[in-house]
């Protein structure tokens, strides 16, 4: 991890200072790093610009990755986990037993597969964003806006399954206040669910880039001022910081996947 931290530390220099010498500052080269930055140039069809950035790449070796760890830790079953089956097992049980249960009870289950790879799948990318010459696809907002539409889905389609059309939509009205109410309660219950999953896609992309936008900047310091006297300070800052961002990619992963588990609980929830 050191050794990573290091090669890290040395390309953001190399970068910066680069920066520095064609723009004056480190901004450009701090724009430039968490920015989505194309991989394969393609052509644009029916308006959609089908050009593989970063961003897409890691998303695409995160899931290939997953699929492969899974298939390799449980390609036997064996009565008592091993190595990375036993790490595996453990998140997955965690999971299950201290969000998904408590949240969305036994039947909650169900709901389990969705959870679980929402979790895996944001921890892994954040935690690629970390290796040197890797990008963070969750610092971008058109992923965790995916991952939150991906959660706004779920949860309609768990409330009527749950209450059947008529009985999700139902809920929308609270019950015991006047009809005329509901011309106001009712864009009030729609604005409300709208708004946590905006909050669920926010809050993930800017956890994520802030972290980066930090080291950077820090990075950038050193060549502000054109002097080495002053870089133990900003290293030290850096060293810290990426350390930081380690936790804080578990810690989001782990607050994506309990809000999508209460948001879903909330959904197929009896009135009472």
């Amino acid at each position: 991890m050191l050794a990573l931290l290091v090669e890290k530390v040395a390309q953001g220099h190399q970068a910066v200072e680069h920066a520095s010498e064609h723009s004056g500052s480190g901004t450009d080269f701090i724009i430039h790093d968490i920015l989505a930055r194309p991989v394969i140039k393609l052509p644009t069809v029916l308006g959609i610009d089908l050009t593989i950035t970063n961003h897409v790449l890691m998303m695409w070796i995160v899931s290939a990755l997953l699929i492969f760890m899974f298939k390799y830790a449980f390609r036997k079953r064996q009565q008592v986990p091993r190595g990375l089956a036993n790490a595996l097992e453990a998140f997955v049980l965690y999971l299950r037993d201290d969000i998904i249960v408590p949240n969305l009870g036994e039947a909650g289950k169900q709901y389990a597969p969705y959870l679980l790879t929402a979790f895996f799948f944001i921890l892994l990318s954040n935690l690629f964003g970390l290796v040197p010459g890797g990008a963070t696809a969750t610092g971008n907002i058109g992923v965790t806006a995916t991952l939150a539409l991906f959660t706004f889905v779920m949860v309609q389609l768990a409330g009527i399954r749950k209450k059947g059309l008529v009985g999700y939509l139902r809920h929308f009205s609270p019950p015991g206040i006047p009809v005329l109410l509901n011309i106001i309660m009712i864009p009030v219950e729609l604005i409300s669910m709208l708004t946590k999953h905006f909050a669920l896609a926010i809050r993930l992309f800017a956890n994520m880039i802030a972290g980066h936008i930090t080291v950077l900047a820090l990075m950038s310091v050193i060549f502000f001022f054109r002097s080495w006297l002053i870089s133990p300070f900003p290293l030290a800052l850096i060293i810290f910081s990426s350390l930081l961002e380690i936790l804080i990619a578990l810690i989001q992963a782990y607050v994506f996947t309990i809000l999508s588990a209460v948001f879903i609980g909330g959904s197929v929830a009896e009135e009472h």
